[in-house]
């Protein structure tokens, strides 16, 4: 085999090399230096070209070689990807530990997937099938998920070959008439998003057992959240959460630019959680992808557009999947490093000119679509944002809304009180109701919108008498605002807060708080029943029965107690009424 021509490079600055002496194109994948450092084109000019590498570039001098290896920046999609941890260009860090240890040394590589572990491997298809782009040519076990294998993109002929038994990834399978290589593995562009048929209405929710969200602010699935919040407030705690409850069959974590501590306890906790769903071990569905803030710049900016085609990939089998990015201002602010360091004209605050495209882009890719194969698969994007003092009106912060349709405003006010979830529900929206209405009138209740709305309502109304009580205290106001007062209370402390410690109430299914709006709902109508007969309203605030409602909150089987608790009220208040008749 020929020897590949080699470049040589002639600046360095940081993570930003410019070399020459060969030819490129954008986004080629290099090797750079005497130690091979990977790292990608990201400017072509007549006789130069710039690369932005993913490693640590101490020591790298001009005149060293570069080598184009031809091909994009790529990740290798097949069985084994669950149960991964990776960095930021998926490089296995549980293989390279075992090799190097805890420090990983510059310039070595590692196959995302094991090119080793034979996979059992049932075909779909058999000889003279039609086979064409993305379609599901068979199956292989990978823990109790299904993992389908699909035909690569781009390819389309009858089955000439397909056999059954063990294989390894590289391993062919069959091939196609069109000379197309059947594999279990193939690799993937990051930056190209995988194909589909169509793009389908956000009409189903993402149900993630966290009363605040599923209630107030639904995200549906192929949605997208932001999550935004300074420090302390319990970004990457609600991310965590999310992971662990909702409805998705496969979780993809992007801790991207994140302090070391908090990812060592993302990788620490995981892989000893269990999956409430199923009873096993919670990374079995599970892909984690590491780069710490003190990991080279590139390799966090690649880390997003990795997770993201890896979910893609998952969607692609039919499944619906939530990817978490933890924080996209980290990621942002990788790209405003290599940008200053291209000099590059700058934006608002530093950030480059095409901050707000790269961010759309990103968040483009979230949908529930029909896949080349005729399924339905989703992937929900949940990004954190981690604005500089809890600045919401930063860049970052506003150019997500744009794109996010649901916004969770996390309060380090809220944290202090341990109110838990920390989420401010008048700074958060979500505009997702509208779509999700026939679903939760059909699954849930039929009215549901009108008791959120009435919820809603009251919140608002309490926060306007609050800056009047916080003057002439709450004795001064009216009779029926002192009792709006109290069942606004009674929304915030039994449906907006929820206990994470405790067995029972650490998951909430949407029925259950369908349940207890009722309850609170019921409450104040027989209060403002026994209002208008006359009974004192510091009479209904002393009500012993109210108490009762965080009883059905912390009951597993609360049906039976929750008719007891409703019969309660509503005798308690009758009593109250022939008491002052």
């Amino acid at each position: 085999m020929a020897k590949k021509a080699q470049g040589k490079i002639i600046r360095v600055s940081g993570p930003v090399v410019e070399a020459t002496g060969i030819e490129v194109r954008m986004s080629d994948i290099v090797r750079v230096g005497d130690e091979a450092l990977m790292g990608e084109v990201i400017r072509v000019d007549t006789d130069s070209f710039i690369i932005q590498v993913y490693e640590d570039t101490t020591g790298v001098k001009p005149g060293e070689p570069v080598t184009n290896t031809e091909l994009p920046l790529s990740v290798e999609v097949g069985p084994g990807l669950l149960g991964s941890i990776y960095d930021g260009i998926q490089r296995p860090l549980q293989v390279l530990e075992d090799e190097m240890g805890h420090f990983i040394k510059r310039g070595v590589d590692a196959n995302g997937i094991s090119h080793e572990k034979k996979w059992t491997f049932t075909p779909t298809v058999k000889k003279g099938d039609t086979v064409t782009s993305g379609q599901v040519i068979g199956t292989v076990k990978e823990f109790d998920i299904e993992h389908k294998v699909l035909a690569p993109q781009k390819c389309e002929g009858s089955v000439e070959s397909i056999s059954k038994g063990d294989f390894t990834v590289e391993d062919v399978l069959g091939k196609l008439s069109d000379g197309t290589e059947l594999k279990l593995s193939q690799f993937q562009p990051v930056r190209v998003p995988r194909k589909f048929t169509t793009k389908l209405a956000p009409s189903i929710p993402l149900n993630t057992g966290q009363r605040v969200y599923d209630v107030f602010f639904p995200v549906a699935k192929g949605g997208v959240a932001a999550l935004p919040g300074p420090f302390g407030a319990g970004k990457t705690v609600t991310q965590q959460s999310i992971a662990k409850w909702s409805d998705a069959d496969i979780v993809v974590y992007v801790g991207c630019g994140e302090r070391g501590n908090e990812m060592t306890e993302v990788l620490s906790e995981f892989p000893h959680l269990i999956d409430p769903k199923t009873g096993k071990p919670m990374m079995e569905r599970t892909i984690l992808i590491a780069n710490t803030s003190n990991m080279p710049v590139a390799a966090r900016e690649a880390s997003v557009y990795v997770g993201m085609t890896l979910a893609e990939y998952y969607r692609d089998q039919g499944y619906n999947v939530a990817m978490m990015a933890d924080s996209t201002s980290r990621w942002a602010e990788a790209m405003r490093e290599i940008s200053s360091r291209l000099e590059e004209m700058p934006g608002e605050e530093g950030y480059p000119a095409y901050l707000s495209t790269k961010l759309a882009n990103f968040y483009e890719r979230a949908g529930r679509v029909t896949t080349l194969n005729g399924d339905e698969g989703s992937v929900t994007v949940i990004g954190a944002v981690s604005p500089a003092g809890g600045d919401f009106s930063e860049p970052v912060t506003q150019n997500t809304l744009r794109v996010a349709k649901c916004f969770w405003a996390l309060d380090a006010k809220l944290a202090e009180k341990r109110h838990y979830w920390s989420i401010n529900w008048l700074k958060s929206y979500s505009l997702y109701h509208e779509s999700l209405r026939d679903y939760f009138r059909e699954e849930v209740d039929k009215n549901w919108a009108s008791k959120i709305r009435a919820l809603m309502d009251l919140l608002q109304e309490e926060d306007k008498l609050m800056e009047i009580v916080q003057l002439v205290g709450s004795d001064s106001l009216p009779e029926n605002q002192q009792l709006t007062l109290e069942v606004s209370r009674l929304i915030r402390e039994e449906l907006l807060q929820q206990n994470a410690f405790h067995e029972v109430d650490k998951y909430c299914p949407i029925n259950k708080s369908n349940d207890l709006i009722d309850l609170v709902l019921h409450f104040r109508e027989e209060a403002s029943k026994a209002l208008q007969k006359g009974v004192p309203v510091s009479n209904i605030i002393d009500s012993k029965t109210k108490y009762q409602i965080a009883d059905v909150r912390m009951e597993k089987e609360h049906s039976e107690l929750l008719k007891e608790v409703t019969k309660a009220i509503s005798k308690e208040m009758e009593d109250l009424i022939k008491q002052y008749a």
